[in-house]
């Protein structure tokens, strides 16, 4: 597996220009600080880590601590407390920031604690602050995968202040005093001792959940979209998971499988989203196609869109009286996509590319056209969201090139029938293939990741989803 710093750095994922080409993935997931924070934040709340808090062994710790004069010092207060605990616990907001290097992130967590001692049958009231912090990079396992890590969890020095709450007397006041000087080196160790370990436990958390959430599968009519993590990196301020994908049938059968290619994104700084989905183009592609798979639509012009056979009547008898005489009421155009779509992505403009053949039945009994056109259109494509749904519609179809592929009525210009063609193509085969995608493709990591709402934009050659709202709960933890 390529090494992700020397993968990101060559696909140049960060940079405003290409210094290099090498494989890229079908799809990135970039995660900024705040998602970290948040999952972070809530899996030290799963696992209970402000109670915790409220357990530490102060006494213990104190005594463990203390040596020397320190150890005599503890021994002559002991006998005027009765017991020591922490009565409130409050984790406030993590932080989470780039350290220099652009390839670790420092989480920083603040604790808020209030202790109680009995002091001599008086309540005394300590105020106690102090920080954690530790090391998220990646790492290589023995088998040879990339994986994130937390490490070198540890308290940040100078984060500690121990204070009284409230002033006592002088002789309580000169107690209280000797029981902080004991608690400033107990305290980072028993935190460290206590809470490190929770904390490593809840970044696997994280680190789990993340591994779901990059498996969980885009429904796409009968087919789906299915992604694997590829490796792993962090660059600058985002954790990068770089992703596989494949498409797969009702059955589970695989249909399209995507590989890294040397196709190089030049990707935007994540600097005002909380995270940004990638999706490469032949991707996109991909789910465009499994919405409008090639199909044979009949219409009964007349019936139907009764004005557009007349208009189609004079188009042909432009070219052949005998022809327009042949038509009656129940002439039919066959409209036939053949292949499959093509999405096509230009100065952040999409469009649709499709090959089409339209031939035009005299009435519902014949079997064989008076002509059969061959048609390359295009329409412009416009994504929007709905919730956490990504729609596309289709609108100004184009015929940009017609060319005579049959005819009973011979040989003439199909250019003459371009208008009357491209508004039949426009009043039958759009709203079709609209009504296909109606559905839109469900972005389910949006909503996994605590937002409601998505928004889109489009670079060279990829589509970009990012969320539009949270729901993410930024108060702190406290009990």
């Amino acid at each position: 597996m390529a090494n992700p710093r020397t993968f990101t750095f060559l696909c140049g994922l960060l940079a405003t220009h290409l210094v290099a080409a090498t494989l890229c993935p079908p799809v990135v997931l970039r995660l900024g600080p705040e998602v970290i924070k948040e999952k972070l934040t809530q899996k030290l709340k799963d696992r209970d880590a402000v109670h915790v808090l409220q357990q530490l062994p102060l006494l213990d710790a104190m005594q463990e601590s203390s040596q020397g004069v320190l150890a005599r010092l503890v021994s002559s207060i002991l006998k005027y407390i009765t017991w020591l605990k922490v009565t409130s616990a409050s984790i406030l907001q993590l932080q989470v920031q780039p350290l220099p290097n652009g390839q670790e992130l420092l989480v920083k967590i603040p604790l808020d604690m209030v202790a109680g001692l009995n002091l001599v049958k008086t309540i005394v009231e300590l105020h106690m602050q102090v920080e954690v912090e530790a090391i998220i990079h990646v790492e290589t396992s023995e088998t040879g995968e990339d994986q994130l890590v937390l490490s070198n969890c540890s308290n940040t020095r100078g984060s500690l202040r121990i204070s009284l709450l409230h002033k006592l007397s002088f002789l309580l006041n000169s107690i209280a005093e000797k029981v902080i000087k004991l608690l400033v080196p107990a305290l980072p160790k028993v935190v460290k001792g206590e809470l490190c370990p929770v904390l490593r436990e809840a970044f696997e958390d994280v680190r789990a959940d993340l591994l779901n959430l990059v498996k969980l599968p885009t429904s796409l009519k009968s087919d789906r979209l299915e992604f694997e993590l590829l490796s792993q990196a962090i660059e600058g301020s985002a954790v990068q998971l770089n992703l596989g994908a494949k498409l797969l049938d009702s059955d589970g059968n695989v249909i399209m499988l995507f590989n890294d290619t040397v196709d190089s994104l030049n990707l935007p700084p994540l600097s005002d989203v909380p995270f940004s989905l990638i999706v490469r183009k032949d991707v996109v592609n991909a789910a465009v196609v499994a919405f409008l798979p090639p199909e044979e639509l009949m219409v009964l012009l007349d019936y139907v869109l009764p004005e557009l056979a007349h208009r189609l009547k004079l188009s042909i008898k432009a070219i052949s009286e005998k022809a327009a005489d042949k038509l009656e009421p129940t002439q039919i155009v066959k409209i036939l996509t053949q292949d499959t779509p093509e999405f096509l992505v230009d100065q952040g403009n999409a469009k649709v590319a499709q090959l089409i053949v339209l031939e035009v039945f005299p009435t519902n009994e014949d079997r064989r056209p008076l002509f059969t056109l061959g048609i390359e259109a295009t329409s412009e494509a416009q994504f929007y969201t709905e919730d956490d749904r990504l729609m596309l519609n289709l609108y100004d179809l184009s015929s940009d090139r017609i060319h005579l592929m049959n005819s009973d009525i011979g040989l003439f210009n199909p250019e003459l029938l371009k208008d009357i063609i491209t508004e039949i193509l426009i009043s039958v085969l759009l709203p079709n293939e609209n009504g296909k995608l109606r559905s839109g493709i469900p972005v389910s990591m949006v909503k996994a990741l605590g937002y409601e709402t998505a928004s889109w934009s489009l670079i060279k050659d990829a589509l970009v989803v990012t969320p539009a709202s949270s729901n993410l709960d930024h108060s702190p933890l406290s009990q």
